[in-house]
């Protein structure tokens, strides 16, 4: 039987693959592989998504995490490589845009194993940001490219990927599978709401992470003195990431914001599910806030979600105070009609088929 491996190393890839690996193991047509390369490597940013979601153990765990860019990607690629010289996949899988994408994409390409990108085409044209880079970078070396909007698509074709020896498929966004799927019982599999006692629409959901915010502290400082400010007006819960959570102690800074661990997806559709509005400069989130129906303040300066944004159900404050109230208060005022597509419906099915065909022929 012919064999793929599916590259993962961060929250959302998790959140992705669970549906795509679902539907291999029900068809039983291949073999999946998963490499979890340890780039997320908290216990509620990693092992509680494997026990949760009903995704297969990964085969291999590189535990690979906390270093440079630099280092943490070659360190990658050197393990992965070992694990596609002993395995002999046909293809590779890789979702996203993070370290573990790219360290995936440019080990398979160099041996040449076909590597197939779920989520390609996004671009936020920011080049300081690192994930931009790895997009870019493992859209150009993939054979096979599964873009979620016509956006995405109308960006490979600009670069000029109708002269590549590529095929290009709109799929829409897998997250949305996920996020359908598991709303179903998250409710029986969380008691968060009852543990932090909140009522619903009684709080704003928050996350921030993303390095162009952790690593520029005058950001860092006016998000949550932002977020502060919201608080005396709505609850403000912040799932705190870990790199956040270090800047923070680092430079002793304390806000009087509800602050707590990272959560596990159950609990995150829950408060997703019950919240008033998203805060975040995650990209996933972006999205799961959409399919939730909530809308979202997008702390960046732009979004790869172009659609959300033009369709005034996500507004770019970046970290101006000003420009993040301004948002509050414009959502707080209004009723939003989600009933737009934007993304597509059985998402993973049709990736599967297209995968499928393209394997095994």
């Amino acid at each position: 039987m012919k064999k793929i491996i599916t590259i993962l190393g961060a929250r959302p890839q998790f959140v992705k693959a669970a549906v795509l690996s679902r539907i291999i193991a029900e068809n039983n047509d291949f073999k999946e592989v998963i490499v979890h390369t340890g780039q997320h490597y908290d216990v509620n940013m990693s092992d509680i998504f494997f026990s949760e979601m009903e995704i297969p153990l990964p085969k291999y765990n590189l535990k690979i995490s906390g270093l440079s860019h630099g280092l943490m990607t070659g360190k990658m690629m050197e393990k992965i490589e070992e694990v596609l010289v002993h395995e002999k996949p046909v293809a590779i899988v890789v979702y996203g845009d993070t370290n573990s994408t790219i360290a995936g994409a440019l080990a398979a390409k160099k041996l040449g194993i076909r590597v197939v990108h779920i989520e390609a085409g996004l671009r936020s044209f920011n080049m300081k940001m690192p994930e931009e880079i790895n997009r870019i970078l493992t859209d150009r070396i993939s054979d096979l490219l599964f873009c979620p909007t016509d956006t995405a698509v109308y960006n490979l074709k600009m670069e000029g990927f109708d002269n590549f020896d590529t095929q290009l498929v709109k799929s829409g966004d897998i997250m949305k599978d996920a996020v359908e799927y598991y709303s179903r019982f998250s409710k029986e599999k969380s008691n968060i709401l009852s543990g932090l006692k909140l009522q619903d629409r009684s709080f704003i959901l928050a996350t921030i992470h993303r390095q162009e915010n952790t690593d520029d502290l005058d950001k860092l400082k006016s998000i949550f003195e932002s977020l502060e400010f919201i608080s005396k007006e709505v609850n403000v819960v912040i799932p705190l990431h870990p790199r956040t959570r270090k800047v923070l102690k680092d430079n002793d800074l304390k806000y009087n914001v509800k602050i707590i661990e990272p959560v596990g997806y159950f609990d995150m559709l829950e408060l997703l599910k019950h919240c008033l509005l998203v805060i975040t400069d995650s990209g996933g989130l972006q999205k799961e806030a959409f399919f939730n129906k909530k809308p979202c303040i997008i702390a960046r300066e732009e979004t790869e979600w172009t659609e959300l944004v033009d369709n005034d159900f996500a507004i770019l404050a970046g970290s101006d105070k000003q420009k993040m109230l301004d948002a509050f208060r414009h959502y707080k005022n209004i009723s939003l009609d989600y009933s737009i597509d934007l993304y597509g419906d059985q998402v993973g099915v049709s990736i599967y088929k297209v995968l499928k065909d393209w394997i095994l022929d």
